[in-house]
């Protein structure tokens, strides 16, 4: 039995090769289901709780730490279905995701420093990039193929802390990281299995089946949120798969040869664009790029008022159209396809800010003629 997508013109054999995956997803989305409504208990008992402020959207103090949840889920999968073969990329990877877990948790509780946030997740990023995991081939963007040693560290950090923290920033309303993890990590998985990457599938199915069983919580209106626990695991592990599928040589069943880079792009482009967008903006407004505001793609939908399923909806929505199209145009020019996915996220940002500018300008309208009166 076999599911024919037209659309990604691939054939997905779901009797064979994703028998193992589906259970592994099945695991984890499980065990998160369960556990959620005790970890619920447990972080209201010790008033662990994500209070309002000014940059915030919701307005009644919310349980968080809920990425302990799908850290559960994903690390019983991976124990139970994934083999364990300790080379010096596995070991790395699982020092990794518990010293960001802990790191996580340490800053639910008690708000750690961005800098040393940073300092973590760079020797983190440095350890995998040492242990083997670096980004090696740029697929011909730009007319670069295979990187030189020293560029192959530099950038390999630079993904794994820039995907790490843009999952992290983008956090922000019920359902959103979420969403955005679950479709990469299942795009991930899919592709992974078909380069020959078993574990990296499994890996990807079990953190998927986590998220799912946590989102039955966190959509609006949300019990509990993944906090930093959650984000942070979300952003390194989507990280290093994603390198993995940049390394992988992947020809569809169809026959046609799958462009990595291309693909991967467009998996973490959202958070990956947004956080950069933000960043730039504050630093030309001269501000640091570590202070809060509310100017993230999602605070377009919701400083006009709209509610969070619908601003995480439209974001999804925005999400597989570019998957869509970067799985579409990966085939042709390798530059067009990236430029083509640039821009159409400049013309959504766009779209989006100037919508919000306008309402802002009425209300503010609205608001002197008020006071005038």
């Amino acid at each position: 039995m076999s599911f024919q997508n037209f659309l990604l013109q691939v054939t997905l054999p779901f009797n064979g090769d994703f028998k193992l995956p589906l259970q592994s997803f099945i695991t984890a989305f499980l065990i998160a289901i369960i556990f959620i409504p005790v970890l619920i208990i447990l972080v209201n008992r010790y008033k662990l709780l994500d209070k309002p402020n000014n940059r915030k959207e919701h307005t009644t103090p919310i349980p968080t730490m809920g990425g302990i949840a799908i850290a559960l889920g994903f690390l019983c999968s991976y124990l139970l279905w994934i083999p364990l073969t300790w080379d010096a990329v596995n070991i790395s990877f699982a020092l990794g995701v518990t010293v960001l877990l802990a790191l996580g948790m340490m800053d639910d509780i008690k708000d750690v420093l961005a800098r040393y946030k940073f300092i973590v997740q760079i020797a983190v990023a440095a350890l995998l990039a040492i242990s083997g995991l670096r980004v090696q081939d740029f697929g011909g963007i730009m007319g670069i193929h295979q990187l030189p040693v020293a560029a192959q560290y530099t950038i390999t950090i630079f993904v794994i802390v820039g995907i790490t923290n843009a999952y992290n920033l983008i956090d922000g309303i019920n359902g959103l990281a979420g969403g955005l993890a679950f479709m990469g990590l299942v795009t991930l998985g899919i592709f992974l299995q078909l380069g020959g990457n078993t574990t990296g599938c499994l890996l990807a199915f079990a953190l998927a089946g986590g998220i799912l069983g946590f989102l039955y919580f966190n959509l609006d209106p949300a019990k509990i949120f993944m906090g930093d626990t959650g984000s942070l695991l979300l952003g390194f592990v989507i990280a290093v798969l994603t390198i993995q599928l940049m390394n992988s040589n992947i020809v569809l069943p169809n026959g046609m040869p799958l462009h990595e880079p291309v693909v991967a792009l467009g998996i973490v482009l959202i958070p990956v664009f947004d956080t950069a967008r933000v960043f730039l903006q504050r630093i030309w407004r001269g501000s640091s790029p570590f202070v809060a505001d509310r100017t993230h793609l999602h605070h377009y939908f919701t400083n006009k008022g709209i509610g969070h399923a619908i601003t995480t909806g439209s974001i999804i929505f925005i999400n597989g159209i570019v998957l869509f199209i970067a799985l579409q145009v990966q085939f042709k020019n390798p530059n067009i396809a990236i430029l083509l996915l640039l821009f159409f996220m400049v013309c959504i940002t766009y779209l989006c800010s100037c919508i919000t500018y306008f309402n802002i300008g009425k209300q503010k309208t609205l608001l002197n003629n008020t006071k005038s009166v």
